[in-house]
Order: C-alpha cells, then sequence, then structure tokens
C-alpha cells in the first residue's frame, strides 16, 4: 500500500517534491504545512535525479493517509486539493482576524487620541456610565466623588472681586477661565465699578478692567492686569447633561470669607429667575452693610425677593441648588463632583424681615447654568451686548 501510493505521484521526489509544496502564499495559507515537507532533506547524495525505492518503509515520509488516494492520472492529488473539514491550522489562522482588527482599532483610536476607551467598549461591549454630567474629571482618583477633593481641586480657580463704585463698595466672586486672567462672575458684581480688584487663592491681589458685560443674562467677563503666569484655570462643563438630585459643591466669598466651600444638589432644571439690569437698582442693595453683606434682588413666580428689582429687569432659566449661597457667593462656581463647573450663582433667597435669629440661607440658590456662558463668551470678549 505504501509502494504504490508513492508511485502514484502522491509524494513528488527532489525538486519536483520542494516545487509541489511551496507554491505560493495561497497554498500555503490554504494547507498547513505538513512534517514531511520540512523534514526533506534539500540534498541527500550526489545523485538525486533518480529517487531509489526501497522495499521497507523511508522513516522519512509519513504513513499513508487513511484514505483511498485518487487514481494516476486524474486531477491533482486528493492530498492537495480535497476540502479537508477538520483541518486545525486554517481555523486558527482565521480566528486571529477579530483579535488583529481589535488591535490595529484601539491603536488607531490612540493616535487619535481620546477615543481609546470608547472604542474599547464598543467593540468588547464593555459599556461605562459616567457619574457625573461630563466625563472629564478635575479630581484626582483617590478623591473623586468627594466634596474634599472636589474643594483641593477647585479653589484655587476662584477669586474674590471687590469692586469700587460712586455708590460704594460691593463684593463677589469669579472664575477664572483662561491663563491669561480672564474671569467670568456676574454682571451685577462689577457694574459700574470705577476700580476692580481681586483676590487669588493665594491671598495676592491685581486690578482688573472689564472686557465686556452682559445684562440680559447677568454675566460679564474681566481681565487681570499684569496676571502671574501659573494660574489654575477651571474646566467648564456641560450643564445640559446636569440631572435633578446631582451633587453639587459651590465655592465663592460670601460676607467676604474668601474660599468658603458648600456642598447640596441640584434641586431643580429650568427656573425661570428674573433679576434686574437697572446698575443702579443692584447697587443699592449691595451697599446695605457694607462688604457684600447686601443681597441682589430677584423675581421667581411673580414674587420679589431681596428687595425691588425695579422697572428694567430680564429672566434666564437657572439651576436651582440647595446648596448654601450668601451674600457674596454672587459669581462663583457651582460645581459637579468631577470638578467640573456647571453653573455660576447668581442669586439666592433670603426672608426680607430676618433677624439674627432667622437669618442665613434657606436653600433656595440659582446659577446660570455654564453651557449659557460658554454661548455668551464670543459676545462678551467683544465687548458684551450692553456696548
Amino acid at each position: 500500500m505504501t509502494e504504490s501510493f508513492r508511485r502514484s505521484g502522491e509524494y513528488p521526489q527532489g525538486d519536483q517534491h520542494q516545487s509541489a509544496y511551496t507554491q505560493g502564499d495561497a497554498q500555503q495559507s490554504a494547507y498547513p504545512q505538513q512534517p514531511y515537507a520540512s523534514a526533506h532533506p534539500a540534498s541527500s547524495s550526489s545523485d538525486s535525479s533518480t529517487p531509489s525505492y526501497g522495499s521497507s518503509v523511508n522513516p522519512e515520509w509519513p504513513p499513508p493517509p487513511a484514505y483511498e488516494p485518487a487514481q494516476q492520472g486524474s486531477a491533482p492529488t486528493a492530498l492537495l486539493t480535497e476540502p479537508v473539514s477538520p483541518a486545525p491550522a486554517a481555523p486558527r489562522k482565521r480566528a486571529k482576524g477579530p483579535l488583529a482588527l481589535l488591535a490595529a482599532v484601539a491603536i488607531a483610536a490612540a493616535a487619535v487620541g481620546g477615543g481609546t476607551a470608547y472604542a474599547f467598549q464598543e467593540l468588547t461591549g464593555n459599556d461605562t456610565v459616567a457619574s457625573s454630567s461630563t466625563s472629564t474629571s478635575v479630581v484626582p482618583t483617590s478623591e473623586k466623588g468627594t466634596v474634599a477633593g472636589v474643594a483641593k481641586a477647585v479653589s484655587p480657580s476662584i477669586v474674590e472681586i471687590s469692586a469700587t463704585s460712586n455708590a460704594g463698595q460691593s463684593t463677589g466672586s469669579g472664575v477664572i477661565i483662561t491663563s491669561g486672567g480672564e474671569i467670568i462672575t456676574n454682571n451685577h458684581v462689577v457694574s459700574g465699578a470705577s476700580e476692580i480688584k481681586v483676590q487669588l487663592s493665594n491671598g495676592k491681589s491685581y486690578t482688573a478692567k472689564v472686557v465686556g458685560t452682559d445684562s440680559k443674562k447677568d454675566l460679564a467677563l474681566i481681565k487681570l492686569e499684569n496676571a502671574p503666569s501659573g494660574l489654575t484655570v477651571a474646566t467648564l462643563g456641560d450643564s445640559a447633561g446636569v440631572k435633578v438630585g446631582d451633587q453639587v459643591v459651590a465655592i465663592g466669598s460670601p460676607e467676604g470669607l474668601t474660599g468658603t466651600v458648600t456642598s447640596g444638589i441640584v434641586s431643580a432644571l429650568n427656573r425661570d429667575v428674573t433679576v434686574s439690569t437697572d446698575e443702579s437698582q443692584g447697587q443699592q442693595q449691595q451697599q446695605q452693610g457694607g462688604g457684600g453683606s447686601g443681597q441682589w434682588p430677584f423675581e421667581f413666580g411673580g414674587q420679589e425677593f431681596n428687595g425691588d428689582t425695579g422697572s428694567s429687569t430680564t429672566t434666564y432659566k437657572a439651576l436651582q441648588t440647595d446648596a448654601s449661597l450668601n451674600p457674596g457667593n454672587s459669581g462663583g462656581a457651582l460645581i459637579d463632583m468631577n470638578g467640573n463647573i456647571i453653573g455660576i450663582n447668581s442669586a439666592m433667597y433670603s426672608a426680607a424681615d430676618a433677624t439674627s435669629s432667622s437669618a442665613g440661607s434657606v436653600g433656595l440658590g440659582f446659577a446660570i447654568p455654564i453651557n449659557t456662558v460658554k454661548a455668551d463668551l464670543d459676545t462678551l470678549r467683544a465687548g458684551g451686548s450692553d456696548s
């Protein structure tokens, strides 16, 4: 059986044998290389033109196949042409395809930057849900989700603003948004000011000038003069993703107490808050008690709070929070637990007949959504809508 199989041409000899099993990439990939192909010597004698056949089985050749060989003179041999279903090597090579694709996509995503995790999740089905409104985390991993972590990361970006006008002096807060010293705050904090002083979290003070104001949104952009290097810039988040019940932190200078941190939750969304656009109206309220102890008047639900808003007003959609806000928090930051700014604190409720025993925050504060701020930045940099 072995002898007749050899003589049928199934196992070519010499150069003929070598070419039969090295026909090209297509044959090599379709049919796994057999042991005899590599074990067959390239030259074993000085006369390779005439092969010799002995009566015993050559140990260099493998045993014959278990199936009947094809008849001589037929199509190419069964060893090379018959589809071999159990061939294990070919499926193993094909199985590497998805793994190679996954690696290639992951590398490509890494080259783009920022998309690696998303690409890996899409390909593997390992989805994760962000715990806050934005994906960027300013807070170190070891302190993520803690008020202390948020305060430590964001406090250097919050400043105290002292504005001097003909009526006196008022105090508010602001948020550093560029390394060049741009600071976002409320319009009512700096409106009508002849001089503006900004105190950083390290205690150093600088003079600032107004770049632009938008009284309709109660926003203002100021910039430090001779701004120092190394300013800590706040990360502006995405207020569109904020949900009722999200934990938040407020940082500002209530009653002139620089860098005060409070915490709470988002109590409601899209509150229609009405504030005065009359410069003198706000200044009248802010000077009461000095040092920022006056309160900015606002309306909500048809009622006036903290004084008369006057005849010139504007209404904007606000985030409501129960984080404690007090006079001087205006212009400060409302922050999510990843350390992203999601709002600029602008108004708070205080009982009109508050006495020393009942005065204080009652958990009704309002903030301008940060997406409103971002949409208004170009206008403010150009001088604002009031110019």
